[in-house]
């Protein structure tokens, strides 16, 4: 059985897994930044185009919920995307305060495009499938329990 580290190791930043998170969420960055780039996307605009092509529609405050954005970042990507002419955002009828996101034909179109994205992002990790499977269930039950704190 492993010994507890030491206090000292314990301060290491290698030792840190918020590091090791923040380390290899950059590196995702930078990778996901040249395989996006032929789409026009930015990381945060693919993940929003994710969520949309899952579901079409929904308020701007959910899609802001799924992404786990607010609406001060949201809101310029939508600009963004709706300049692009990959969504549009309706006022509802009934209550103008609430907003939906919709997918235009060239949004929807992109997703053509966009779908050997993830293929080539797990290529490049040289993790099998199982392991993304394994990592991501990790990372979830992390997030979950920090949610909860």
């Amino acid at each position: 059985m492993p010994e507890d580290p030491s206090p000292s190791e314990l301060m290491r930043l290698d030792a840190q897994v918020c590091f090791a998170l923040h380390a290899t969420s950059r590196a995702f960055d930078a990778v996901y930044r040249a395989e996006l780039r032929d789409l026009g996307l930015t990381y945060p605009q693919y993940l929003a185009m994710l969520a949309l092509w899952e579901t079409d529609g929904p308020t701007v405050k959910r899609l802001g919920e799924r992404l786990r954005l607010d609406s001060g970042t949201l809101s310029p990507l939508l600009k963004r995307l709706e300049a692009a002419g990959l969504v549009e955002r309706r006022r509802g009828r009934r209550d103008e305060r609430s907003v939906t996101v919709h997918l235009t034909e060239a949004g929807s179109a992109l997703r053509d495009r966009a779908a050997e994205v993830p293929r080539r992002i797990g290529a490049i990790t040289g993790l099998d499938v199982e392991d993304l499977h394994a990592l991501r269930a990790i990372l979830r039950r992390i997030t979950d329990r920090l949610d909860a704190y």
